[in-house]
């Protein structure tokens, strides 16, 4: 026994003298498991919490490369591979996949999963306003959706899934005990109380499995002394181990009930995925249109910029005019009115690409916008908005099933249901009453040395009869020992226990049963009946994207035409104004450059709206990803293989 002790003392010690190797360590986000070292690094390491590595606020190299004398020159190309390397909203994402193996892990011990977040931010939108035509509210973000996915309540729902984790108690302890007696009869202590002292181990390891079977052992002894005379072996060791297992019958019986959430973390696992690819597809899509709507601003600022040069140059030639007397100074001022109300307009314009710039900065890097490196250089969009001679025409049909086929959701969605159904066989499973078969194999042992107390004399003994010894014949030998005969006895089962038995409850009326097989199956029609709204949604959406892209390529195309008209106007009053025309004035010529600007805007604002229509087609038959050579592991791992786009050489 106090060999035993020694030697798990001697084991606590080592454990606890261990370096630390485990516990120093950080685990980066994307490593499935820790490195570990150290002595005793696999005993010590399921008790002490792992460290996830710290957020990387540093961007990508890419950035660098992209600059050239205080300016970025981006592509679409680029911009979308900086938002895979740097954007938050996608580092925040990653963590998904990390929670959802956590959840696994919980699984498999046989505890209640947590659930995955769901939340898809939206991104930021732009903040200028192009003709009229508001581009975004704000550099904010929103979410589509949020919540919890695949969570289970604190409290079990349905059948309670076993431990699955083996559990070991060890009980130790040392005791004094004094108990008073009424009689000394049965004790034969010479005082009316019994003292006993001892000290005991106890050791049960217990463990469920899948199958709805509970294994527990256990190993109990114990070193007692006690001041009765009347005991033969005084002091003594007290040993029992014991096999106990416990099935279910009816409630609980099935493996595939046991291990419903174990499947659903694995499907949340999946879900983590698609949630990751729906933030992909809505951060690739958001930077597609920051980035279009930079383009489009930058197009404004050269048509007020024109218009600016335009009121200019009216304003000289008045000038010239009425120095020479065939224009009345009145003309000047209309026009030096006119060429300041255009630079207003101008810095206005300027100040939006400003402002849209922050909000492509901010979306594209980790750092804070008052980084040195953001805060002072520019922004060159380096591709521009193409709209093709002739669309392209794709069967309506075909689009819905590439949306069905790709777009998040829907996998989502059969997910949600598949999680559903496992969800219902605990409920359903719960009705079932519980009926438990019960066995138990138990081996006791007690070894001890002869009682060395003296007996006192019998009751009714003459005064002055004296104690007496007891006589070691009258104790069988085979009890006679220490720990090492008791453990003897143990092995060779010489005092063994069975037990077999069931035991059967019925919860009558059983309402809390029904209520949560009722509400399980109405959430499943509900789930069906959202499955089948979002399939819906997603063909409305489809539908709604060609219509905008339709639209979009014929406003622009009337723009254009409504620009060349609105340009063949302003150079004919020109030449009536310049040749003294009766029909041509300086006002006349003003309201030619108003509406050439204002076509000119309106061409600007439908050239956007085409590629923002063309990017909505995109996200909407879910082939964006696609369509931009966006690979999935690499925005996962946040590393895009291909190159930054060198920028252009610039001359001496």
């Amino acid at each position: 026994m106090k060999n035993k002790q020694a030697l798990i003392a001697i084991m606590c010690v080592l454990v606890m003298l261990a370096p630390p190797g485990f516990a120093g360590q950080e685990i980066d986000i994307r490593s499935p498991q820790p490195i570990e070292s150290g002595p005793f690094a696999g005993l010590r390491r399921p008790y002490q919490a792992r460290r996830i590595a710290e957020p990387n606020y540093h961007d990508s190299s890419r950035l660098d490369q992209l600059v050239r004398a205080g300016k970025i020159y981006l592509s679409l190309d680029d911009a979308i591979a900086l938002a895979l390397e740097n954007n938050l909203d996608l580092e925040v994402a990653r963590y998904g996949q990390r929670i959802a193996e956590a959840d696994l892990l919980r699984a498999h011990a046989g505890g209640l999963i947590r659930g995955i977040p769901t939340a898809v931010q939206q991104g930021p939108s732009s903040s200028g306003v192009l003709n009229g035509s508001v581009l975004g509210a704000s550099g904010g973000t929103g979410s589509s959706s949020g919540g919890i996915f695949g969570g289970i309540n604190i409290q079990s729902i349905g059948t309670q899934i076993p431990t699955l984790d083996p559990l070991i108690s060890i009980n130790a302890f040392k005791v004094h005990q004094t108990q008073p007696l009424t009689s000394t009869f049965i004790t034969g202590t010479t005082s009316n109380s019994l003292i006993d002292t001892g000290h005991a181990t106890n050791f049960n390891i217990q463990k469920g499995f899948l199958s709805g079977t509970s294994v527990s052992y256990g190993w109990n002894n114990g070193f007692w002394n006690e001041n009765s005379p009347n005991d033969n072996l005084n002091p003594w060791t007290q040993a029992n181990m014991s096999l106990t297992v416990q099935q279910h019958l009816l409630q609980g019986f099935r493996p595939a009930v046991n291990s419903r959430l174990i499947h659903i973390a694995k499907n949340n696992m999946r879900v983590s995925d698609l949630v990751f690819k729906q933030q992909v597809m809505t951060t690739v899509a958001a930077i597609m249109n920051l980035y279009w709507d930079l383009v489009a601003l930058n197009e404004q600022v050269k048509v007020k910029r024109q218009a600016v040069e335009l009121a200019q140059k009216l304003y000289n030639d008045n000038k010239k005019q009425v120095a020479i007397g065939t224009l009345a100074p009145i003309e000047i001022v209309r026009a030096e009115a006119e060429a300041a109300k255009n630079q207003q307009e101008l810095t206005n314009a300027e100040t939006q690409v400003l402002e849209q710039e922050t909000v492509l900065k901010n979306a594209l890097s980790r750092a804070d916008v008052d980084d040195p490196l953001l805060a002072q250089v520019r922004i060159m969009p380096t591709d521009s908005i193409r709209v093709p001679d002739q669309p392209q025409v794709i069967p309506i049909q075909d689009m819905y099933s590439t949306a069905l086929q790709n777009r998040p959701e829907v996998e989502e969605s059969e997910i949600s249901l598949v999680n559903s159904k496992l969800n219902i066989k605990g409920t359903k499973d719960a009705l079932l009453p519980t009926f438990d078969l019960v066995g138990q194999l138990r081996n006791n042992a007690i070894a001890g040395q002869v009682n060395s107390l003296l007996i006192p004399p019998p009751p009714g003994s003459p005064p002055g009869t004296p104690f007496t010894s007891r006589d070691p014949a009258t104790v069988d030998t085979f009890f006679l020992g220490g720990w090492g005969r008791a453990l003897t006895q143990l092995f060779s089962r010489n005092f063994p226990d069975y037990y077999v038995g069931v035991q059967l409850n019925i919860p009558l009326r059983n309402r809390s049963a029904q209520s949560d097989a009722i509400r399980d199956e109405l959430t499943l029609r509900q789930q069906e009946l959202t499955d089948r709204k979002t399939r819906k949604q997603i063909k409305v959406d489809v539908q709604n994207a060609v219509i905008a892209l339709q639209q979009a390529y014929a406003a622009y195309q009337t723009a254009v035409k409504s620009r060349v008209l609105s340009d063949q106007t302003l150079q004919g009053e020109r030449r009536r104004f310049q040749m003294g025309g009766s029909t041509a004035t300086i006002l006349t010529v003003i309201q030619s450059q108003r509406d050439l600007s204002a076509a000119q805007l309106v061409e600007v604002t439908a050239l956007n709206a085409y590629s923002r229509a063309q990017t909505l087609v995109e996200q909407s038959t879910g082939e964006i990803l696609k369509n931009h050579r966006v690979i999935l592991d690499e925005a996962m791992h946040g590393v895009v293989s291909r190159p930054a786009t060198p920028p252009p050489v610039l001359g001496n």
